[in-house]
């Protein structure tokens, strides 16, 4: 079975909500990597957009102040090692014999 929204047919869930809301899902979560100047810009765009759905749509408007909650995955960055935690080295099983010096 096809969905079909708008005339379109949507290839993944975030095409499909944006097909049926109206709204980009992007604008509201933020790309992965954005500078401070580029979120504040999205942001104070985002907010302009919620204001108005609250006044023209109210259960989108709620479904896009979800959307600005959550937080996109973070590269880390490269200057950064990750956190390795310490490993103990397996027992060695002692089998009785032994190592003259």
């Amino acid at each position: 079975m096809k969905t079909i929204v708008a005339g379109r047919e949507p290839v993944t869930a975030n095409e499909f909500i944006e097909l049926a809301l109206g709204i980009d899902v992007q604008l509201f979560t933020g790309p992965a990597v954005e500078s401070a100047q580029e979120r504040a810009a999205r942001l104070d765009v985002a907010r302009e957009v919620l204001a108005e759905l609250r006044e023209t749509d109210p259960e989108t408007a709620e479904y896009a102040e979800s959307l600005l909650r959550t937080l996109p995955m973070q590269s880390r960055p490269s200057g950064r090692a990750r956190r390795r935690s310490a490993r103990r080295p397996a027992a060695v099983a002692s089998t009785g014999s032994a190592v003259a010096a």
